[in-house]
């Protein structure tokens, strides 16, 4: 695999060294002591995976402390944006985003450290989006900034008018108003202390 860095410290892009011919293609999506040399030490723990249709934004999400989640994704089918916006405190790139393009035929995947809110927009038709979190899902611990924040400086790439968003994702607050529960000088990874 090939990890490619972003232009924030902590989030990266993997792309998946493919094998294919006439018959189709294989490739290992995850091997946690090429992750471990290549990354960080991980210990993941919960696979998800959602089916949305065009016009679907999700986020953009994280888990407060001591539930706080890392997240390793990827889109099976169809294509998504994917998205990361650093929430830590006191960081030098509070506030920043990263976004790549996430898809079936790519097959690249985004690792989202803690500290950082995620969220997607699909841009086909469908798209199946598989995830795996490093913590359990802890309903208590849920939490947002708003997917529309303008000053967040996104472009999602799917017009106003089709934007599909869930309850939930629409009262997060923005990002001037969020007081967020990471600070850029905390080891959000204690059990590998």
């Amino acid at each position: 695999m090939e990890v490619i860095k972003t232009a924030i410290e902590g989030p990266v892009i993997i792309e998946p060294k493919v094998f294919g011919d006439s018959r189709g293609y294989f490739f290992e999506s995850f091997s946690q002591r090429d992750f471990q040399a290549q990354v960080q030490k991980i210990n993941f723990v919960q696979d998800n995976e959602s089916m949305s249709v065009y016009g679907v934004m999700r986020g953009l999400h994280f888990q407060r402390p001591p539930y706080a989640q890392s997240k390793l994704v990827r889109c099976v089918k169809g294509k998504v944006l994917d998205v990361v916006v650093d929430i830590r405190k006191g960081s030098p790139t509070y506030g920043q985003h990263v976004a790549v393009e996430l898809s079936e035929e790519n097959h690249r995947q985004m690792f989202i450290p803690r500290g950082f809110a995620h969220g997607f927009a699909v841009l086909s038709e469908t798209a199946v989006f598989q995830y795996k979190c490093d913590n359990f899902y802890a309903p208590e611990a849920d939490g947002g900034i708003s997917i529309q924040d303008d000053s967040l400086g996104i472009e999602w790439g799917i017009p106003a008018e089709d934007v599909v968003l869930s309850g939930k994702d629409m009262n997060h607050p923005l990002l001037k108003d969020f007081d967020s529960p990471f600070n850029y000088s905390d080891n959000l990874y204690p059990e590998f202390e």
